[in-house]
């Protein structure tokens, strides 16, 4: 007999289903990248390129808000895509900003990206009539019982319950 304080609560996840779907969507999506030579893009890359074509050139804190991530997420992000050579940094109007720029090797995609954006969208949208119960409803639904009483004040109501926790 395992005591349930002990055993590896790891085993059983709501989350990792959703999480390996992404991934295995995320690695067809790159398939396509390294099929139509576009290396060392990722797709998690993609959504910031084609931010910053449409919009032009922002500092990592506009590109953070445009995108819905923190400002160290974002960060982290440019650095990633600098490295891979899909944008540059400047000095931003202040010693604490960095303007974030795509390079000549992006421009040179971005109407693919797109393309591919539009292709990725209209194939969820096929997926969603296929299913009973489509992801965008799910997510709605989900957000709509987040405000009714937060994720974290859920979590917080289970830990009280468990001896564990104390």
């Amino acid at each position: 007999m395992t005591d349930a304080s002990i055993a590896d609560p790891t085993e059983h996840s709501r989350w990792r289903p959703l999480r390996l779907l992404q991934a295995a969507m995320d690695a067809e999506i790159a398939s396509i990248y390294a099929e139509a030579k576009i290396s060392g893009l990722k797709p998690s890359f993609v959504m910031e390129l084609l931010r910053l074509h449409a919009r032009g050139p922002m500092t990592i804190t506009e590109l953070a808000r445009s995108v819905q991530l923190t400002h160290s997420a974002a960060s982290q992000k440019v650095a990633a895509m600098r490295a891979a050579g899909w944008v540059r940094t400047t000095p931003g109007s202040d010693a604490r900003s960095k303007k974030v720029t795509l390079t000549a090797k992006a421009r040179r995609v971005t109407g693919r990206l797109a393309a591919e954006w539009r292709a990725t969208e209209a194939a969820l949208a096929d997926i969603e009539t296929e299913i009973p119960y489509p992801l965008s409803r799910v997510v709605t639904d989900i957000e709509q019982a987040l405000q009714r009483k937060s994720f974290r004040d859920r979590i917080a109501e289970k830990l009280a319950e468990d001896a564990a926790w104390d």
